[in-house]
């Protein structure tokens, strides 16, 4: 236990930098002494992005609710597709005006 314990203070106390460096393939290496890089690592992202991933989750949710009525829709009669119909022209509406306020053009 004491052996484990000394290497993983070794470990600790090593150089991060030289150990980085180590792992960088020759290309890499050539590129960063020109002072180029990858970039930073926090880029921003535009809003649009976020916006349709949260577009996609909420459909994507609202659509789970269509499996339970598939399974007993035949024992929910008139009223259950009475609710469904409710429901889908709820989900065409939002569509609609997230469509006419121009979430989906990629200007």
């Amino acid at each position: 236990m004491y052996i484990g314990l000394t290497e993983e203070q070794e470990w600790l106390r090593r150089d991060v930098r030289a150990y980085y460096d180590e792992l960088l393939t020759p290309e890499t290496r050539a590129e960063l002494a020109r002072g180029g890089g990858v970039g930073p690592a926090m880029r921003r992202v535009p809003v649009k992005f976020n916006l349709i991933a949260m577009l996609f989750i909420l459909f994507d949710i609202e659509v789970i609710f269509f499996f339970p009525y598939a399974v007993v829709f035949r024992q929910l009669g008139v009223a259950g597709l009475v609710e469904m119909g409710v429901f889908m022209l709820i989900l065409l509406v939002g569509f609609i005006y997230i469509w006419k306020r121009g979430v989906f053009e990629w200007d």
